[in-house]
């Protein structure tokens, strides 16, 4: 047990990396704009570029390999991360950085398809719940401290050596995971299928996840300008809102470690329900600035908190192949985060970026109805319907909605 703690805690500390150089341009953007001579437009491509991949390339690249040991791939891909972090710290060309950016991108995609299998495989399905959770916690906490942190030592050191701290960091997790992580863990068979596997519901989740991720990032790629002209706070506090924000997504993640085991779906409804009061009161805040405080945090509460219960619920309810599940929650998440920045982009300048507000609520709404047709929509529950089944188990179907 203390290894697969030990190979957890790793394999946490992996998705932090990831997250981490993800976003890492935007907060050094003046830094790489001024020293490759190129316009910000140029280095936010360096992120919807990488999104783009992730988005395009989940699906493909985890069919290829879903059949190879998981503990190999992720030794590969870490190298890969330390390989492409490196030649971005050495790139003096943007189209160097561009390109290694790039690879970085293709390595995540395949990373999130393959993580959270693997670390479910590390334990009985008792301490799955928890341990997913304890999983996430490492993507919450780069929002809090690694892109921060990223930005302090590119302003202190330069752009470079932001990237090159990730190349070195993730060159010992790639020891730690080949050193801890088992060949093959004792759980790997219950955990490369779905515990109750169901097409329905499946869909459901690929469905809600796509519109809750549109419509936290229609609001968020464009919060700064919201807090400044819509909510009036000066341009020096936007940072420590962010880090609130941040701070919050970590606390969602507790809160769901806490009781996912109790419940996964009512769990995922609760978020739901959280993200759409954050956005609605960020809409009537105005110019109240404590409740345009309280609705930052609890909207980064509710989506660290879906995103950590979509990784135990995927693992239920996956149809087919795990490892295939979780990469479309990956692609339907990355794409949630696209297509709620260029929706975002598109109302900004026709109704103002107070409505972008509005329209994540609405979003998010249509997420919540989603979720409550959940059961209706099982496969397993109409597959039953139609072979007849007994008043008592379709009784207990719609009664136990997460089963």
């Amino acid at each position: 047990m203390t290894k697969a703690i030990g190979a957890l805690i790793a394999l946490s500390f992996s998705t932090f990396m990831y997250v981490t150089v993800e976003s890492m341009p935007i907060g050094l953007m003046p830094l790489i704009s001024r020293d490759l001579q190129v316009s910000p437009s140029a280095v936010g491509m360096l992120v919807t570029a990488y999104g783009l991949v992730v988005v395009t390339t989940s699906l493909p690249l985890a069919a290829l390999t879903r059949r190879w040991p998981p503990k190999q791939v992720l030794v590969v891909l870490l190298g890969l991360l330390v390989v492409t972090t490196l030649v971005s710290a050495l790139a003096t060309a943007y189209w160097v950085l561009l390109g290694a950016r790039l690879l970085t991108a293709l390595s995540q995609a395949l990373f999130w398809s393959i993580v959270t299998p693997t670390a479910a495989a590390l334990f009985s399905e008792r301490f799955r719940g928890r341990a997913i959770s304890a999983l996430s916690g490492g993507s919450s906490l780069a929002a809090v401290l690694g892109v921060p942190i990223g930005a302090w030592l590119g302003q202190q050191a330069g752009w470079s050596s932001a990237f090159l701290a990730v190349s070195v960091l993730s060159l010992l997790l790639l020891v730690l995971v080949a050193l801890l992580l088992p060949l093959s863990p004792a759980s790997a068979t219950s955990a490369a299928r779905g515990t109750e596997p169901d097409a329905g519901r499946f869909w459901v989740i690929i469905g809600a996840t796509t519109l809750v991720v549109t419509g936290s990032f229609v609001a968020f790629t464009y919060i700064t300008e919201y807090l400044t002209g819509v909510n009036g706070f000066a341009p020096e506090t936007i940072g420590p809102l962010l880090f609130v924000r941040g701070l919050a997504g970590v606390i969602g993640v507790v809160i769901v470690g806490l009781v996912v085991d109790r419940g996964i779906w009512p769990t995922m409804l609760v978020m739901v329900v959280l993200q759409a009061v954050s956005l609605a009161l960020h809409y009537v805040s105005g110019d109240v600035t404590s409740v345009a405080v309280v609705a930052v945090a609890l909207g980064g509460l509710a989506l660290s908190g879906w995103a950590s219960a979509l990784g135990v619920r995927v693992l239920q309810v996956a149809p087919g192949a795990s490892v295939l599940a979780s990469a479309g929650t990956a692609t339907a998440f990355n794409l949630g985060i696209t297509a709620g920045a260029l929706l975002g982009g598109v109302f900004l300048p026709l109704v103002g970026v107070r409505s972008t507000a509005l329209i994540g609520t609405l979003l998010t709404l249509g997420a919540l109805g989603l979720l409550l047709a959940e059961p209706a929509l099982s496969s397993v529950r109409r597959s039953s319907v139609r072979r007849g089944a007994g008043v008592e188990e379709l009784r207990q179907l719609v009664l136990r909605p997460d089963r």
